[in-house]
């Protein structure tokens, strides 16, 4: 259902993918942006990026589940850090490669960015993900 594609004549990208090709007719979800607010909309991890990465993504699995999906089907991420710091994007690079959403891998861009949407946001990530036909499943 996903053709994940690693273009031979570009530089090999480390562990995400040029490109993700979804055959016509699947089911596709367009996630909003997840942020690092917990359920009551409190701000988890105040100045760590790395504690908000791990929000982030715990959000992110809630959405991709809630529509019938989960991270392994995610084809592409913007991870958004804010940041000039490229170790600072590389340390949330680090938990996006742990949660399993590098599995796959999926195609990504990893941008730092001079402020977000909340006081004291880091870290967002918007994703695409395919949702499974359950028949086909079944």
């Amino acid at each position: 259902m996903i053709q994940r594609v690693t273009v031979p004549g570009l530089f090999p990208p480390p562990l995400y993918s040029h490109a993700s090709v979804v055959e016509a007719g699947t089911k596709l979800a367009f996630l909003a942006g997840s942020v690092p607010l917990d359920a009551g909309g409190k701000l988890v991890g105040e100045g760590d990026p790395v504690r908000q990465a791990e929000q982030v993504l715990a959000n992110l699995e809630e959405q991709v589940r809630a529509v019938g999906s989960d991270l392994s089907q995610v084809v592409s991420t913007d991870v958004y850090v804010v940041s000039g710091e490229p170790a600072a994007l590389s340390a949330v690079w680090d938990v996006v490669e742990a949660s399993g959403l590098s599995t796959g891998p999926h195609s990504s861009t990893l941008l730092g960015v001079a402020c977000l949407g909340y006081p004291g946001q880091l870290v967002e990530i918007t994703a695409t993900a395919v949702v499974p036909d359950a028949a086909a499943e079944s």
